[in-house]
């Protein structure tokens, strides 16, 4: 299978200080990551907090250049799905909805087409009509998954949305991409859960200290990736 999305000696670093007037100390978050992505596939990304799995997804979305390495986008869209990402507070969700849903790509007149089944799916019901700074983590969650998942780009980038609101939401949030799965949409997916890393995902990857560590069955990378978090615990 050919790649969609292919990323070689990836590296980022941050500012530690995050004063221009102090003496620049750089934290490193990746240090050398590669791996390709292939259409239709389930990518699950794991590794501690602080690995840089978000930093990773936000340079896959182009948000962030990475400062050594290469990323090659083999001509697909992309969306980052991640709570609160690119909504405007005083706005209400019908409008962030139209807002969001063209940031990913797709034309205002198709993401208005999809304002009722955005509505109906994320179960805002009138606060659809509220501003956005009155919801809940939880309701801007299911927000942001909605259109993400109704608008459906390319390749869709999530960031741990569903391991966030009520046990019903999260079983609906999952048949949803068990779905997606099934039509070949391309997911990548950042989740603390082994359980839906192994439900959801074709394929894991363990990001470890800023580096791609393994790339295989998601039972065999969670299996290192506990082993790992072993040894460290007793180390």
């Amino acid at each position: 299978m050919n790649p969609v999305i292919s990323l070689k000696d990836i590296a980022v670093s941050y500012n530690r200080s995050g004063n221009i007037f102090k003496k620049k100390s750089y934290y490193e978050a990746l240090k050398s990551v590669s791996f390709d992505i292939y259409q239709g596939e389930t990518l699950g990304i794991i590794g501690r907090n602080g690995a840089g799995k978000s930093t990773l997804l936000r340079l896959i979305a182009d948000v962030i250049l990475p400062d050594k390495g290469k990323i090659v986008n083999h001509g697909v869209s992309v969306s980052l799905l991640a709570l609160q990402t690119g909504f405007d507070l005083d706005l209400n969700g019908h409008d962030n909805a139209i807002i969001s849903g063209m940031l990913q790509g797709s034309s205002r007149r198709k993401v208005e087409e999809k304002l009722d089944e955005i509505q109906e799916y994320s179960e805002l019901g009138d606060f659809f009509f509220e501003p956005v700074r009155t919801y809940s983590t939880g309701m801007r969650a299911r927000l942001g998954f909605s259109v993400s998942t109704l608008v459906s780009p390319d390749v869709l980038l999530i960031d741990e949305v569903l391991g966030v609101g009520d046990k019903y939401f999260r079983q609906k949030a999952e048949k949803t991409m068990l779905t997606k799965m099934q039509s070949q949409q391309t997911v990548v997916l950042v989740s603390h859960s082994h359980h839906q890393i192994a439900q959801l995902c074709d394929r894991a990857i363990l990001i470890d200290e800023g580096i791609s560590v393994i790339s295989g069955v998601p039972h065999d990378v969670l299996d290192i990736y506990e082993a790992r978090l072993n040894a460290s615990s007793t180390g």
